[in-house]
């Protein structure tokens, strides 16, 4: 059969079928976007960030790669090549002040390391300046930028491709891009002739020109192309080499400026350098990606022998876990007890009654969660309210009044109250639904009143305690603000070291694990509820 447009019949339902579909995915479109952009993506933001580790690679490239081939099992400090390394990873990473953020990751891991990475960003201008001195007694342009650029420019074919390279490190250790024209590209000859000092040279050309927006030939050349330079000169042929400022060159050469070993600088500079264990912990974590985030958050540690647990006076993460799950059903039976009763009154009361009612469920809401709970701190105090109150009627003596507060108990009963309102909507929400006349019915069956309401009444309101419960229960494991100012040490969550974590140590791979773990553990209890009871079955009426 064929339509009006002498298509056949399936095939314009097909596409009056594919319209429609268009047409209501173009209405959900916004909402899907909207979902994707504030949901979606921070959670797998955070999925990420408890596993990315490409700060220390992206800093120290050349150190990275240097330490592959030494084993931290000898006890012994690595060899003079990867102090080279070192040292020019660190200088580019000290002019563009990343050395610092470096420092603190790798202190997570090692206390200590931060300050070794500070003190040692600011010393590294020392022994070039030494090499610096030296060279202008033989030549006093050395210092000169433009003198040093037509060294280093040379003749004959450029090196474009390794300047490109030293671009995109720039880029990785900064984490932006860098656009533009560098203006400088060392010659092949240069490159092979001073590979160190092309190395320091071209780090500084890139710096200057594309993150300082300066003309390379016209600034003075970093400490580091000096180190670079002394380095080359010790094994360099310099006396065939005819390019720009070769006698200059061979000068240099010639005065056989003793060389001071990086090792033995960085050792002067700090002896923890010639720690084995520092090295042992750069190494562990150089791969771009870890699980030591994860280990951390359940207090274990990634070590360069393996997975091992932390000192026992280190173990938190685990006591926070079991505490933060253990409170939160605690205040979610708590909700259910006291939000019952007052739903099942919602339900039955007369209609004006049970308005005044509401507007008093509802009235937290109109009031601002850190007043509510500053007003629990008042009224939990020794010289609070309630404290007071009970000395007045003798039941506690005044000596010894009653701790409520900066512990678990005080963190129960704030939270109770500021949760209460989500566990009696959703119970309040589906009693009204249940008629009463299933209760007479079965009071009129010979039903006592309890009988009635066990067998009969109580059944049909589980999908809403269902619902206030799963409501409750989540709120409650996510809960900061609360646990903070009543809490003290022995009433905190576990959102409350999210929460450090994030603003005040800056751990943020830390804090997206442990956020990862009480995710997974919010999946896992949802799937043995539905498992359980069935999540059909809950209703918000």
């Amino acid at each position: 059969m064929l339509s009006a447009d002498g298509r056949s019949l399936k095939s314009s339902l097909n596409r009056a079928l594919r319209r429609q579909k268009l047409r209501a995915l173009m209405l959900i479109a916004p909402l899907l976007i909207f979902v994707l952009v504030t949901f979606i993506a921070p959670i797998a933001d955070m999925l990420f960030r408890s596993v990315e580790n490409d700060i220390v690679t992206n800093t120290l490239p050349g150190t990275v790669e240097a330490l592959d081939d030494w084993d931290h099992s000898v006890g012994e400090a690595p060899g003079e090549g990867v102090y080279d390394a070192l040292y020019f990873d660190l200088f580019l990473a000290a002019e563009a002040k990343e050395h610092t953020k470096l420092g603190t990751r790798l202190n997570y891991e090692q206390t200590g390391l931060s300050s070794l990475f500070r003190s040692s960003g600011r010393g590294l201008d020392d022994v070039g300046d030494d090499y610096l001195d030296a060279l202008e007694e033989v030549d006093e342009r050395w210092g000169e930028g433009d003198f040093v650029y037509r060294l280093m420019t040379g003749t004959g074919p450029s090196e474009t491709g390794f300047v490109a390279d030293r671009v995109r490190v720039l880029e990785k250790m900064t984490s932006e891009t860098l656009p533009g024209d560098v203006g400088f590209a060392p010659s092949e000859e240069i490159r092979q002739l001073l590979p160190a000092t092309t190395l320091a040279y071209t780090d500084f050309a890139t710096f200057t020109a594309l993150v300082e927006e300066d003309v390379v030939a016209e600034e003075d050349p970093w400490e580091a192309v000096y180190v670079g330079l002394i380095e080359d000169l010790q094994t360099a042929d310099v006396a065939s080499y005819s390019g720009p400022e070769a006698e200059a060159l061979q000068a240099a050469k010639a005065a056989d400026i003793p060389l001071v070993p990086l090792k033995q600088f960085f050792a002067d500079e700090d002896g923890d350098w010639l720690d084995p264990n520092v090295w042992a912990t750069i190494q562990t974590y150089s791969p771009k990606y870890t699980s030591g985030y994860f280990l951390n958050a359940v207090d274990m540690q990634l070590t360069p022998d393996g997975i091992s647990m932390r000192p026992e006076n280190q173990q938190i993460y685990l006591k926070l876990f079991k505490r933060t799950m253990f409170m939160s059903l605690v205040i979610t039976g708590s909700c259910i007890l006291l939000g019952y009763p007052v739903a099942w009154l919602l339900a039955n009361l007369p209609a004006s009654r049970a308005n005044l009612l509401m507007i008093l469920v509802l009235l937290p809401f109109w009031t601002s969660l850190l007043v509510r709970t500053s007003a629990w701190k008042v009224m939990l105090q020794q010289q609070g309210v309630i404290n007071d109150v009970l000395v007045w009627l003798g039941l506690v003596d005044d000596m010894n009044r009653l701790v409520m507060i900066n512990n678990q108990f005080g963190t129960i009963v704030a939270m109770t109250h500021i949760l209460l309102p989500f566990m009696i909507l959703p119970l309040y929400s589906v009693m009204q639904g249940i008629p009463p006349t299933y209760l007479r019915a079965a009071k009129s069956l010979g039903a006592t009143n309890w009988t009635a309401f066990w067998r009969v009444y109580f059944p049909q309101s589980v999908p809403g305690i269902g619902a206030g419960s799963i409501l409750v229960f989540i709120l409650s494991i996510g809960y900061y603000i609360t646990p903070e100012i009543v809490g003290g040490t022995t009433g905190t969550f576990i959102s409350n070291r999210i929460a450090y974590h994030i603003s005040s140590s800056l751990n943020w791979g830390l804090a997206a694990a442990l956020g990862s773990i009480l995710l997974a553990v919010v999946l896992l209890l949802y799937w043995a509820y539905d498992r359980i009871v069935g999540i059909d079955n809950v209703k918000l009426g």
